[in-house]
């Protein structure tokens, strides 16, 4: 059956590469952490640690969430597990943004919505979100990578953006899903994919190795599971893992042209 992109790529690549910036180190300082959001301090430096292991601490970027609520992420959401990889992705955030801020998109058949959590507003705010959005469907990537792409495109934002995309399964469309991350490649975004639950996630390991230049310009995006048990793994393994990928994407979308030379 022939796929109708017509709802996925509203992509404009054409557009010249934004300057980019790099610190000295984290964007945000160790003490407005403290001070406003205590208990992401140890993830925070956690985070700093891992960034500086992979040569990338005093990179900037835009981090962004998204989340699956395809009805079997239930479980995910009922025992914290989405909650936490919330808190550790402003973590890492705040390390790369100095805004302290991360844009969030849930998604399952359709996008159920946006949000955004912060410094001073994470605490317990994953679940009552979720919550918020009703029913939960199927499993769509695709749309929800446009959304992402789409507020991207329109905070003209100077740094890259990377994306912390959760799911717990394959989409409903894989064409289109594949589509998009092709096509995105010529955009300076990134795309780190993390898998919950014990689903083999073959789609997206097939996604994570798509060829280079046959199908991309660039690799763009990254892949682990996080297994059924997400909470389990360490932090230092879970920022480990995050950046395994994304160094290398730097150099290479630096060599062709998406960002600008550091």
């Amino acid at each position: 059956m022939a796929i109708d992109y017509r709802k996925a790529p509203r992509i404009d690549y054409r557009k010249p590469p934004r300057a980019e910036r790099r610190g000295t180190g984290p964007a945000v300082s160790l003490e407005k952490v403290a001070a406003s959001a205590p208990g992401l301090v140890d993830l925070f430096k956690t985070a700093a640690v891992s960034l500086q292991k992979h040569a990338v601490g005093g990179e900037r970027a835009a981090v962004y969430l998204v989340l699956d609520r395809s009805g079997s992420m239930r479980p995910y959401y009922r025992d914290g597990s989405v909650q936490h990889l919330a808190e550790q992705t402003l973590a890492l955030a705040a390390n790369l943004d100095d805004d302290g801020v991360v844009p969030v998109v849930f998604f399952s058949t359709e996008v159920d919505g946006t949000a955004e959590i912060a410094l001073d507003a994470y605490r317990d705010r994953i679940g009552p979100l979720h919550e918020s959005l009703g029913h939960m469907g199927r499993t769509n990537y695709h749309l929800a990578m446009q959304a992402v792409i789409d507020h991207y495109e329109a905070s003209g934002a100077a740094d890259p953006a990377f994306v912390v995309f959760q799911t717990d399964g394959s989409p409903t469309s894989k064409a289109a899903a594949e589509h998009v991350l092709c096509v995105s490649a010529r955009l300076p975004v990134f795309w780190q994919f993390v898998g919950f639950g014990a689903d083999e996630f073959r789609f997206l390991r097939k996604l994570d190795d798509l060829p280079v230049p046959g199908r991309r310009v660039v690799d763009n995006a990254g892949f682990f599971a996080a297994g059924s048990d997400p909470k389990a793994l360490s932090d230092a393994e879970l920022y480990d893992r995050l950046l395994g990928e994304f160094p290398g994407w730097l150099t290479a979308a630096r060599a062709a042209g998406i960002l600008p030379e550091a």
